[in-house]
């Protein structure tokens, strides 16, 4: 990735009507599908990363976080919140924007939102690990929890593994109705269910991605059968949870960094040793995924800033020659970089 030369200070934006013409002029199941090579590529080189449990600011309304990573070419972050209530307020409540800079000189290469670029990752990284864990010909996937997520995650699903049947439940009947009429127009095979009961019946694979911060059981143990995949990913935060401790018991768990979902995922139920198994090393060949159609499987799914710089890595690449980055004046880059002051002296 070349860095901006230093007599170019400009750096590359894409704005949020950039990022929709981006996916939409590349097509977003090619968008999506392009988008978890560079992940997987990314997961498979896993141990070159610089790596750290994201920084978290937590308030009684929710929680700001920098999601730091770095290997030797290249340091990304994603800057993101979570606030619950803000869908009361008629706010998201997920925002986010990122930051591509080159390691050699430090010069952002790259500014881009990443509200929606974090919607189409998260699914991405989903699609790229059930292709991993999920029992080979699954056709249907229970969805439990119909929010901003939702489609995003059945295109993915679709576009990797052929899903194209969802069963949808949500407590918020508008919001299943809203996710039936998109993923409908998107030529997808739509059950709306009464339960979360109901969404589980015949599916293959189940998600999970619930909005509230707390304890909660979206799915018991009696809602599990033996064989499905669980792509769980609702959890980000420590006191958030939907699963059933019981369901963790008897699955073999999967996660993105343990020291990070440890604190945020569904394993904050469990001791801190319990056995979980890292999905770098299952994409490297290192460590086994599925083994037969009767295993339980679940990837405990908190996020993790490797596909964050995965994403920044894919956009930039994207971007280059074309009219969707606009260049933003935003680093002081004097002709003698010791003459701060007369940059400034000369501007007035």
């Amino acid at each position: 990735m070349t860095p901006l030369p230093s007599d170019l200070a400009y750096v590359p934006f894409v704005s949020v009507e950039n990022m929709m013409r981006l996916v939409h002029e590349t097509g977003v199941e090619t968008f999506l599908r392009e988008l978890a090579q560079f992940i997987e590529e990314d997961f498979k080189r896993w141990p070159e990363f610089d790596k750290t449990p994201r920084i978290a600011s937590h308030s009684a309304d929710g929680v700001i976080e920098l999601m730091p990573t770095a290997d030797a070419e290249n340091y990304g972050f994603k800057y993101v919140n979570g606030h619950p209530k803000n869908m009361r307020e008629g706010y998201q409540t997920v925002t986010a924007f990122g930051v591509l800079s080159s390691v050699a000189n430090g010069y952002p290469v790259l500014l881009t939102e990443m509200t929606v670029l974090t919607a189409l990752r998260t699914a991405a990284t989903s699609a790229v690990v059930a292709t991993y864990l999920a029992p080979k010909n699954s056709q249907v996937m229970g969805m439990i929890g119909n929010g901003a997520q939702c489609e995003f995650q059945a295109l993915a699903f679709r576009t990797l593994l052929g899903i194209n049947t969802v069963r949808l439940y949500d407590v918020d009947p508008s919001a299943t109705d809203k996710a039936a009429r998109n993923l409908k127009a998107q030529g997808f095979e739509v059950i709306k269910c009464q339960s979360a009961e109901d969404a589980v019946e015949g599916a293959q694979i189940i998600t999970t991605c619930t909005a509230d911060k707390q304890y909660a059981t979206i799915l018991t143990d009696n809602m599990v059968g033996s064989g499905q995949h669980i792509n769980a990913i609702g959890g980000d935060c420590p006191g958030k949870t939907e699963l059933h401790k019981d369901i963790l018991l008897r699955s073999d768990i999967f996660v993105e960094y343990p020291e990070q979902t440890r604190i945020e995922g569904e394993i904050q139920q469990l001791a801190q040793d319990y056995p979980v198994t890292e999905l770098w090393r299952v994409m490297r060949g290192e460590a086994e995924g599925r083994r037969d159609q009767k295993q339980t499987t679940l990837f405990d799914s908190v996020g993790f800033a490797i596909e964050d710089f995965s994403a920044l890595r894919y956009v930039h690449s994207k971007i280059q020659g074309t009219d969707f980055a606009q260049p933003l004046d935003m680093l002081a880059d004097p002709d003698d970089p010791r003459d701060l002051f007369g940059m400034l002296a000369r501007a007035k």
